[in-house]
């Protein structure tokens, strides 16, 4: 399995103290974290896209592009790009440039986001998320993929012998399909034979299964190799501890004053918005997200692993208002502790030559890699 780190960049006052960091020193950990993860051997460091609520990751592809030059190896993600509300023409012209600055390191997970309210921002129809979502992403597909690229669609002005530039680093970068609630994600994704990267945050393992089963059932039915069918899923925050009872007494009034923090009345009810694991013994006991000691994450992880097969793990440490030190400090302990064990428990192709179905990415991206460290990677790679 690959392990990749995200962060929405959240700028909440602290659950608990009320402490609310200046901007500026917030986007600075996120880059520090990203360099600590890289050295960690962590594959791959995303950054969410939110333009509403407590967050500071309106703009992703400009932390992208500073993580870039602070970076050498990590692949880079988005988690997720809001294609849905976004022009296409702009989103290739952004995302291939980044593509240029860290050479091919970077993969874009898209989705329609999951922040109510930011389709309203845009002037645009929530009541269309989907249709959007659709119609901008088969464009995307074509302004990376050809050149002179001719036309029409419902929600943008014509276009006419375009070519966006610069053109992506080796050719367009492999896109993932972010996946919470609906099954329009895992459809768009199984059409188009993308990998699929489900939120795995808030809900019951089941709901996430369901969406994942439907996507590897539809991927086959349009005619892709099921091997060829690549997961990830999220996990909800990570939060590391000796033993059970130690991650109880660390972390219960963090934890729970959080989700407090977090709940949006307005959407009660809606799937996908407000965690049903409101206790932390509720966490740990069912809910997706990692908390416990170092052997009950291994085993959550790989008890996922067991119904989504999936080929890249996602975590968050700086989601429930963790200092930054004891951030990096969990960062390292999931390095040493957790991650070579799941690595050896679940192996993946992903990212690697030897495949038994290849991926021209995947052989593509090994290849410049291992020219890159001089044969040399990171830890199990």
């Amino acid at each position: 399995m690959k392990f990749s780190v995200l962060s929405l960049i959240g700028h909440a006052p602290h659950p608990l103290t009320g402490r609310l960091p200046a901007p500026a020193d917030r986007f600075a950990e996120v880059v520090e974290t990203a360099v600590a993860a890289e050295r960690l051997g962590f594959d791959a460091y995303a950054v969410g896209e939110r333009h509403a609520g407590p967050f500071l990751s309106s703009s992703p592809s400009v932390v992208l592009g500073a993580l870039a030059a602070r970076t050498s190896r990590i692949r880079l993600q988005t988690g997720v790009a809001v294609v849905a509300i976004l022009d296409p023409v702009r989103v290739a012209e952004d995302y291939a440039t980044l593509t240029q600055l860290a050479r091919g390191r970077l993969e874009l997970v898209v989705g329609k986001g999951a922040e109510a309210g930011h389709f309203a921002l845009f002037g645009l129809d929530e009541e269309r998320q989907w249709d959007l979502q659709a119609e901008k992403y088969a464009l995307l597909r074509r302004l990376w993929s050809e050149e002179n690229v001719d036309w029409e669609g419902e929600f943008r002005p014509p276009l006419k012998n375009v070519t966006t530039v610069p053109r992506p680093y080796g050719g367009p970068p492999r896109i993932w399909h972010g996946s919470a609630t609906s099954r329009n994600s895992p459809e768009l994704a199984a059409k188009y034979g993308d990998p699929l990267f489900t939120a795995n945050a808030i809900q019951p393992r089941a709901a996430y299964a369901e969406l994942i089963a439907h996507y590897r059932e539809r991927f086959a039915a349009y005619g892709h190799d099921p091997a060829r069918a690549r997961v990830a899923a999220g996990s909800g925050g990570l939060l590391i501890a000796n033993s059970e009872r130690e991650a109880i007494a660390r972390y219960k009034d963090l934890y729970e004053a959080k989700v407090a923090q977090t709940f949006q009345p307005h959407l009660a009810g809606r799937a996908g918005y407000n965690t049903p694991f409101r206790t932390i013994e509720d966490a740990i006991a069912d809910g997706p997200q990692l908390i416990g000691s170092p052997q009950q994450i291994i085993d959550k992880i790989l008890g996922c692993h067991a119904v989504y097969g999936h080929d890249l793990q996602s975590i968050t440490v700086d989601g429930f208002g963790l200092a930054h030190a004891e951030q990096l400090e969990t960062l390292q302990r999931f390095a040493e502790e957790i991650a070579p064990v799941v690595r050896r428990e679940a192996p993946s192709t992903l990212w690697e030559a030897a495949d038994g179905a290849p991926d021209a990415l995947d052989a593509r991206d090994a290849a410049r890699d291992g020219a890159a460290d001089g044969g040399a990677g990171g830890y199990g790679r």
